[in-house]
């Protein structure tokens, strides 16, 4: 799905995306990443949903985002409690959906000048 021009003074937007990539400032990310207003971080470890670990909440926690959105894939698919326990103690909100509705809603987050990161899962 295609967006419409985002206004850029708000950090980075998805531009578009499909069940494969997502495109950001013109670029191709085709592996799972984590965007906020101001950084990208491509490459984020976890291979899949199911290859969450406790480590990868860990680094969105050191991170000090208000939100955390979490894409899931195609699917939404809740990881077990005790994956995102930090960031709970680190009072972080935490929202999860498809990776669709991730892109959707982060872009609507970051044009409200939000502090959020979103990791999407690709694969």
């Amino acid at each position: 799905m295609k967006f419409a021009l985002a206004d850029e003074t708000n950090g980075y937007t998805i531009q578009s995306y499909s069940d494969e990539s997502v495109v950001i400032d013109n670029a191709i990310y085709r592996s799972n990443l984590v965007i906020l207003t101001n950084r990208l971080l491509p490459g984020w470890r976890p291979n899949s949903f199911q290859d969450l670990e406790v480590g990868d909440f860990e680094k969105l926690v050191e991170l000090k985002p208000d939100l955390v959105i979490l894409g899931t894939g195609k699917q939404q698919q809740f990881p077990l409690p005790k994956l995102y326990q930090s960031l709970v103690i680190a009072g972080i909100g935490l929202e999860i959906m498809t990776t669709p509705a991730a892109c959707r809603t982060y872009n609507i987050l970051v044009s409200e000048g939000r502090m959020v990161a979103t990791a999407l899962i690709l694969k």
